[in-house]
């Protein structure tokens, strides 16, 4: 779905004329929506005040979806959306071996293997061969 919503923001952001105001909408609509769904299912309410008790680093998720929203819109119409996505992907697979290698955000340690470096490295060659042709 994330290829299609950089479609979907990227043509919001024609209209708007701004991939951040493009962005801005997402996430007002996504809020609406989530906040519809807690309505409708049920779900409580009740332990949203803990929430001021996360830790600082809790609290970056909504920056980090904000800043994936916006920069992807930015770079849908430059790159096209094959290019946008692999790059994206490939620059998960790196961050995903340092966070494992060394256990960040508390999960579990999980170390780089030439396996796992491979992985990457054929991750990266699918990048150029979309780059290429």
């Amino acid at each position: 779905m994330m290829p299609t919503q950089a479609a979907v923001n990227n043509k919001m952001a024609a209209f708007v004329e701004s991939p951040v105001l493009s962005a801005f909408i997402s996430f007002l609509v996504g809020t609406a929506a989530l906040f519809l769904y807690i309505l409708a299912s049920g779900v409580s309410l009740g332990n949203l005040a803990s929430a001021r008790e996360a830790p600082a680093v809790a609290w970056i998720g909504g920056l980090l979806g904000a800043f994936f929203v916006a920069v992807s819109v930015m770079l849908l119409p430059k790159l096209g959306v094959a290019m946008t996505f692999s790059l994206i992907i490939a620059g998960q697979m790196l961050i995903t071996l340092v966070i494992d290698h060394f256990g960040l955000l508390g999960v579990p340690v999980k170390e780089i293997s030439i396996p796992r470096i491979v992985g990457v490295f054929l991750i990266a060659s699918g990048v150029v061969l979309i780059r290429r042709f």
